[in-house]
């Protein structure tokens, strides 16, 4: 942090701010922007893209901005930036393609959009800042192979639980000693919750009534966590971690849930709990060194062996431009994959569904997510969450039955479904998926080529 702010003055004493553009218009672009506008010196927000232009010119009002261009095209979307004229638009390509643009925060949640948008950037130079759990957590991995090949970053964002945890866990590798397993807490667990139960909450502090949905049901915190996995190794010691285990007492002997034999079988676990006071994350790690351990003891940690190190608070917005000016300025990713998927999100039916039915998205209805280890969703075929919204229902599915692809028909056309398949491929050698996408295009194509019956 202390790197970060000088490197931020520099940027504004030499007039040279780094240029964000931000995609979704929603909550969190609502506290991020008015973050850079009126706290963050040596960054600037030059458009916000969204469906609804207007929700855009909102939340730069909000953030005390003035003189706010609409912008339908290229040209003129360049040119209100040039001026540095906050510009709203309803096309993210115009960010992704604008020469007046640095880096792009994905703040919209939605896995296709936000894997057709992040592709473009990076075409056109741009680092990519995810506040977007549910992409990183579908097909981060593959899309980071991308931001290789063009030379740019593919980040997820301080202040979000992944963010606050990696830094935690680069932390106290750098103390010496080695992490067992990164944890994260919420405040509610139930499966079972949708937007009609959760609106009351949503609509009090402004928010999305799904996105509160997929907080409360598991499916945020599964995708959280798999970020963790992927970018540590670590693995989940089963489906769907603690599932709400309950922990209220002290943080510093919460390493008594865990057995360290099997957290070091593992290479290291992810796992959440409820409840735990004054705790937003927590990471468990070991020290071999005899002496250490004494000093650890002495410095009221405890007899080990997990020692417990642990952050209060996340604080989303107001930590976010970190991460963007890691990126920017020193190539340096808060959150990013060691290779392929090491741990992904599964769908689960929320209620019993029927053959015909089209599923909602995540946070909704009709499923919630469970963070599972990558070797069981590949060879038993499971259906990612972050794709479910669509996907036709061949067969009847009873509640809390996990999801396969041979249970539905999918969304024609649907780029994260490529992605998803070469990352299958390219991280793990299996083609199924490919090979089953290729024969869902085939049948759509003889359909469409088919007579039409006369009578």
């Amino acid at each position: 942090m202390w790197i970060l702010d000088t490197a931020l003055k520099a940027c504004a004493d030499h007039k040279r701010p780094i240029r964000v553009g931000i995609i979704g218009a929603g909550f969190m672009c609502q506290g991020l922007t008015n973050q850079i506008v009126n706290s963050v010196p040596g960054m600037r927000v030059v458009a916000i893209s969204n469906r609804r232009p207007e929700r855009a010119v909102a939340v730069f009002e909000y953030a005390g901005c003035e003189d706010i261009a609409v912008a339908e095209s290229q040209a003129k979307f360049d040119q209100a930036a040039e001026r540095k004229r906050p510009v709203a638009t309803a096309d993210a390509m115009l960010l992704a393609r604008s020469p007046h643009i640095d880096v792009l925060v994905d703040v919209t949640g939605s896995v296709e959009y936000g894997a057709r948008v992040t592709l473009e950037a990076f075409k056109h130079g741009k680092d990519v800042v995810l506040m977007n759990a549910e992409l990183d957590g579908t097909i981060g991995p593959i899309l980071h192979t991308y931001a290789k090949q063009y030379g740019v970053i593919l980040t997820g964002c301080e202040g979000d639980e992944p963010g606050v945890q990696m830094n935690l866990y680069r932390w106290v590798k750098g103390l010496g000693l080695t992490p067992r397993l990164m944890g994260n807490v919420k405040g509610l667990q139930d499966p079972y919750r949708n937007p009609t139960t959760q609106k009351g909450f949503a609509d009090r502090w402004g928010q999305n009534p799904a996105m509160v949905t997929s907080f409360a049901d598991g499916t945020k915190i599964s995708f959280e966590q798999s970020i963790v996995a992927n970018a540590t190794g670590f693995k989940v010691r089963s489906r769907g971690m603690s599932r709400g285990l309950e922990y209220t007492g002290d943080v510093l002997k919460i390493g008594e849930l865990y057995d360290i034999e099997e957290l070091r079988n593992l290479g290291g676990a992810i796992d959440y709990v409820v409840g735990t006071p004054l705790t937003k994350v927590y990471c468990l790690a070991e020290h071999r060194d005899p002496k250490q351990q004494h000093y650890l003891n002495l410095y009221k940690m405890g007899t080990g062996p997990l020692y417990s190190f642990f952050i209060p608070y996340h604080l989303v917005h107001f930590e976010a431009p970190n991460a963007i000016a890691r990126a920017v300025l020193f190539r340096d990713p808060t959150t990013t994959p060691l290779g392929g998927p090491v741990v992904e999100v599964c769908a689960v039916a929320k209620r019993d569904l029927k053959a015909g039915e089209v599923l909602d998205d995540y946070g909704m209805y009709m499923t919630y997510g469970e963070a599972v280890n990558s070797e069981e969703m590949c060879a038993r075929r499971y259906l990612p969450e972050g794709l479910v919204e669509g996907c036709r229902l061949k067969r009847d599915i009873a509640k809390d039955a996990v999801m396969t692809y041979d249970d539905v028909v999918l969304p024609s056309g649907r780029l994260a479904d490529r992605l998803r398949a070469e990352q299958y491929r390219s991280f793990r050698g299996e083609t199924w998926l490919e090979e089953l996408l290729t024969a869902s295009t085939a049948s759509e194509r003889n359909s469409s080529e088919a007579p039409i019956p006369v009578s």
